[in-house]
């Protein structure tokens, strides 16, 4: 059996167990590549062709079926109901207080935990707007009172 057999069938074996290590498509057209190398081989063609087949064969099979692999593979993470929280306006019905570790708000008619983003302690009764989850808890800054002016 030629050397260059061997190289590329062990190429083809190792591009394989790494496409079935990993979530996504990562190696397959490299396996692809190997593959018409090694037939390459098997015809007694000269090396500095199978090496060319390989490229060729690999970058080209990438090319052409990658955007279609990240389109139907690699699905956009759907947003989930918690994400919609993000903006909202909830209101604190137990004292925020990090370093205690205490805090809850009401949100849509639910109870989350809450914390602060700034670190202050934030009252019972404090309108907040939530900025971010972490976890399940909402992480809220209180609102700004906006005075207005009486006529």
């Amino acid at each position: 059996m030629d050397t260059m057999t061997v190289v590329w069938a062990v190429l083809i074996v190792l591009f394989l167990i790494a496409e079935g290590a990993t979530a996504g498509l990562t190696s397959i057209w490299f396996a692809a590549g190997a593959l018409t190398a090694l037939a390459a081989a098997f015809l007694d063609l000269p090396v500095w062709l199978q090496i060319v087949l390989f490229i060729v064969v690999s970058v080209g099979t990438l090319l052409m079926t990658r955007p279609l692999a990240k389109k139907y593979v690699n699905r956009k993470i759907q947003p989930t109901n918690a994400d919609r929280a993000i903006g909202s306006v909830a209101t604190v019905t137990e004292r925020i207080d990090n370093v205690a570790g205490t805090g809850a708000v009401t949100l849509g008619g639910r109870m989350w935990t809450a914390r602060s983003t700034t670190g202050e302690i934030v009252e019972e009764g404090t309108r907040t707007e939530v900025t971010a989850i972490e976890g399940v808890k909402l992480i809220v800054e209180p609102q700004v009172a906006v005075k207005t002016e009486e006529k």
